[in-house]
């Protein structure tokens, strides 16, 4: 189940414009570039100056809560944990992906 759901988001994360996701190998948890972000404005107009401003932004106007790479010495990652059921991976996943899509 846990393959499946890692599979799930980083398939999910890197199709979303910005991301960089790789296949972790032994935790719970994605840890995702947000590179492609840097520079780029929400559709909340907050520019996205590092990882700090882009969880707050996804999390005011998707909802989302992830955590940010900096409180695990990886400025420019974000850190989700797939240790939750399908449905709500996919869910966060889309509003996820409908965040980076949105910015100019």
């Amino acid at each position: 189940a846990f393959e499946r759901r890692r599979a799930l988001v980083v398939d999910m994360l890197n199709a979303a414009p910005g991301l960089r996701c790789p296949v972790p190998e032994g935790a719970f948890y994605v840890f995702p570039s947000i590179a492609g972000c840097i520079g780029r404005k929400t559709k909340g107009g907050t520019v996205i100056t590092d990882d700090d401003v882009f969880v707050k932004a996804l999390l005011a106007e998707k909802g989302v809560a992830v955590v940010h790479g900096g409180a695990f010495f990886g400025p420019g990652h974000f850190r989700l944990s797939y240790a939750s059921d399908d449905t709500t991976l996919r869910d966060a996943c889309k509003r996820i992906q409908d965040f980076c899509k949105e910015m100019t």
